[in-house]
């Protein structure tokens, strides 16, 4: 198995304790057979190398003490959350990729949880958020659901090289776990939620209870949500979305509209799927039912 995380100017203790954690939670996993060798894969895409020689060798400590091995890359730019995670996917042939947001705190079961989720034709499973639990609808009795979060999800090899990794291409920060979800539904694969595999989501909310976004994480989810409207043959919700941005009128969402604007002249949007709406969901400005 592989665990990979991409960085982007994490604290390096912040990294340090969620590989404290992954060890811990593949300790489980393999007292139990479902775990043999494992990868520690840190991609990282900040502007100045986050981890320096001393935390390093502490995380690689961890790691070689569950009998691991860590690989430790510098990417020299910010590829993004698709291109950093199929960049640090080509370093390896695990029959496994565990991929973790490296501010996410996995239980000590939830390697355990999430290896027993895939079986059969389940393409990724995706752990439960806490303290803030992310919304989706799912099937109890199958644990089936719209899209998997990349928080904390793993997905076989067979089924990320079978639709090629994540659209690098189209994606750069946001939507890039939604698209890789339906394409593996389009494939044939099973999509998962196990709430028995807990991950601590470190979300620092206001003294009110909000979550304010930066500009980037605007620009982004905007930029995010007019190309998987494009690519899951909406037209209509594009041509809605655009007119809202273009009415809100802030920077952000102005330039995401050009950007989709500039890829639609180029001809580089994605070629449409799924134009019988078999698996792509848009409920409002959210790609699943939400049960609360």
């Amino acid at each position: 198995m592989s665990v990979q995380s991409v960085l982007f100017g994490n604290d390096a203790h912040e990294v340090l304790r969620a590989a404290q954690a992954m060890a811990n939670s593949v300790k489980w996993a393999r007292s139990d057979g479902l775990v043999g060798a494992w990868t520690l894969l840190l991609g990282d895409c900040s502007a100045e190398p986050v981890l320096g020689a001393d935390i390093l060798e502490e995380i690689r400590a961890v790691v070689a003490a569950e009998a691991g091995e860590l690989i430790y890359r510098v990417f020299g730019k910010n590829l993004g959350s698709a291109a950093g995670h199929n960049a640090l996917a080509a370093l390896s042939d695990a029959d496994l990729i565990l991929i973790l947001n490296p501010d996410a705190i996995v239980a000590p079961d939830t390697v355990r949880a999430l290896t027993r989720a895939v079986t059969g034709s389940v393409g990724i499973a995706e752990a439960r958020q806490i303290p803030i639990e992310h919304p989706k609808d799912f099937e109890v009795n199958t644990g089936n659901t719209s899209w998997a979060s990349t928080a904390c999800a793993l997905t076989p090899r067979a089924a990320f090289d079978t639709i090629g990794g994540f659209d690098s291409d189209t994606f750069f920060l946001y939507c890039d776990d939604v698209d890789y979800s339906w394409r593996l539904r389009l494939a044939g694969y099973r999509v998962v939620f196990e709430p028995s595999a807990r991950v601590f989501h470190d979300k620092r909310l206001t003294q009110t209870g909000d979550w304010p976004p930066t500009s980037a994480e605007v620009y982004y989810s905007a930029e995010a949500a007019l190309f998987i409207a494009h690519k899951y043959s909406h037209p209509e919700i594009v041509e809605k979305l655009i007119a809202q941005f273009q009415n809100e009128g802030t920077d952000a969402v102005l330039k995401a509209v050009a950007a989709f604007h500039t890829k639609s002249k180029s001809g580089s949007l994605p070629a449409p799927l799924d134009a019988g709406h078999l698996v792509g969901q848009f409920i409002g400005d959210k790609y699943a039912v939400h049960r609360f």
